[in-house]
């Protein structure tokens, strides 16, 4: 048996860029056939509707508001949901899961790490880094940056992603890197749960938390695009896929090491 999640969803209570409350979701994700969703707003350097004057646990509590609601409404109805969050760099934005609510209240340093610094907590947390939409090339983005070395996992395919290249160059990066892959729906709006344009990542078994989640990436599981929920074909590539947009690639310590993705792949 199949146990299908949701890896990417924003609600209107913290991420600014959302127009649905996060409890008004639940009964498209259980009609779908949904096991669980992971709720990951966006986080203090992205698009959070959070007043950043507030004292960090002020703000983490605001912050948790979207996901303690929808929590609420889940368990109300029978779906179950995680917590999780999204937070920007450079345009980069990674995924974050496994740490809790009372782990962030603890850690205010959250709210100024680099990438790097990023990866040790969370990774000494328990928890893994997904890369989402690494590839995504849109008119806010001036740059795509790839931190190869800080991250458990890579988005191959994000709903939101207005082209299918996007993705098939995600799905080539995480190859290259042979790290495991997701997919999410990145949903804002209801629009998208009511046209059925949800995507998700098929487990073999019922997740025990987002921790527990964590730890299958880690661990190299799910593998490959068939344990993905997409649109057929969303992943593979035609060959001409590019680019478009200054590229950087980043090690470990955050300094530029390639700037080409192509000559990356073939001799990086």
């Amino acid at each position: 048996m199949a146990y299908l999640y949701e890896t990417h969803l924003h609600t209107c209570r913290s991420s600014g860029c959302a127009s649905a409350w996060g409890r008004d979701y639940i009964k498209y994700y259980r009609d779908s056939g949904y096991t669980g969703i992971f709720v990951t707003d966006h986080f203090f350097r992205g698009n959070c509707t959070v007043n950043r004057k507030l004292p960090w646990k002020e703000w983490v509590k605001e912050f948790c508001r979207g996901f303690e609601e929808t929590r609420e409404e889940g368990a109300r109805r029978g779906l179950e949901v995680f917590f999780g969050w999204e937070e920007t760099f450079d345009g980069d934005d990674y995924l974050i899961y496994g740490p809790d609510k009372e782990w962030l209240l603890e850690h205010p340093e959250a709210k100024s790490w680099s990438r790097k610094a990023q990866y040790k907590a969370v990774k000494a947390a328990g928890g893994c880094v997904i890369h989402a939409h690494p590839f995504r090339q849109h008119h806010y983005i001036q740059m795509v940056s790839l931190a190869p070395e800080l991250i458990d996992g890579v988005e191959a395919a994000n709903a939101g992603n207005q082209e299918q290249r996007y993705d098939a160059l995600a799905a080539r990066y995480a190859a290259k890197l042979g790290l495991p892959v997701t997919a999410g729906s990145d949903i804002h709006h209801l629009e998208q749960a009511r046209a059925g344009e949800l995507y998700g990542v098929y487990l073999d078994r019922k997740l025990g938390g987002a921790l527990d989640f964590a730890s299958l990436i880690r661990e190299g599981f799910p593998g490959g695009p068939e344990s993905l929920k997409i649109e057929e074909g969303r992943c593979e590539s035609r060959g001409d896929e590019a680019v478009e947009i200054p590229l950087e690639i980043l090690d470990g310590n955050e300094r530029v090491i390639w700037t080409d993705f192509r000559d990356f792949i073939e001799r990086g």
